[in-house]
């Protein structure tokens, strides 16, 4: 009699050990806080370096002597030149370069580059213009627009301003400024006889005490050193 042996039923298969429950990427919130707080720190960074740069080339345009100018010059337009510069609170005290002071006169004196003020347009004591003819001998070689000068009268022009200790020396204009100058050449043709007409400003009151000082003598100018100095003290 054969044997019968029994096949054991397969083991049923295993269960799958569950695996990591994947994480779902969230799209970030526009209202995170620290995303806010970030973009805030970035743009007052911006903006604080945005002013400080702004502040650093704080720059307004004025007028600037382009020589130096006595008191009592009646302003041209050679007579100033525009510049930026820094000046704070203190702009409005100087001419902005937008106004146009041309025919203004000068009540105090301003030398090259210096940055014209307000109240050096203030008004003057009145002046008037007189010209005054001097012959080219007498005239200094370096004698230019703005400068102060003394004018004198001299009974003879072989004496020049060396004659004051017999009286034929006259004072005839003191510390007045040069608006003008004309009719002298430093070509060949040029002549210590040449007339040159010098245009100086003197206080109204005075003018005609000047035309009769002068009473038809030559004349000699003295250009003094410095501007600084009221015209006609």
């Amino acid at each position: 009699m054969t044997a019968v042996r029994s096949v054991p039923a397969p083991a049923p298969p295993a269960e799958a050990l569950p695996g990591p429950t994947p994480r779902r990427v969230r799209p970030p919130r526009w209202l995170d806080l620290r995303l806010v707080l970030g973009l805030l720190l970035v743009l007052g960074s911006v903006l604080l370096g945005a002013r400080v740069v702004s502040a650093a080339d704080a720059t307004v345009p004025v007028w600037a002597a382009s020589s130096d100018l006595a008191a009592g010059t009646v302003l041209t337009a050679d007579d100033l030149v525009a510049v930026d510069v820094r000046l704070d609170r203190v702009a409005r005290s100087y001419l902005s370069s937008t106004t146009r002071p041309e025919g203004r006169t000068l009540s105090r004196a301003v030398t090259a580059g210096e940055l014209v003020p307000r109240s050096a347009l203030a008004a003057p004591r009145e002046l008037v213009q007189l010209a005054l003819p001097v012959q080219a001998g007498y005239v200094p070689p370096s004698l230019q627009r703005g400068q102060l000068v003394d004018v004198y009268a001299v009974a003879d022009p072989a004496a020049g301003a060396t004659g004051d200790a017999d009286g034929s020396v006259t004072p005839v204009v003191s510390s007045a400024p040069v608006q003008a100058l004309s009719g002298r050449s430093d070509g060949v043709l040029s002549t210590p006889t040449t007339t040159v007409q010098v245009v100086v400003s003197v206080p109204a009151e005075e003018a005609s005490d000047v035309l009769a000082a002068v009473g038809g003598r030559p004349l000699v100018v003295v250009v003094h050193d410095s501007v600084d100095a009221d015209p006609a003290d």
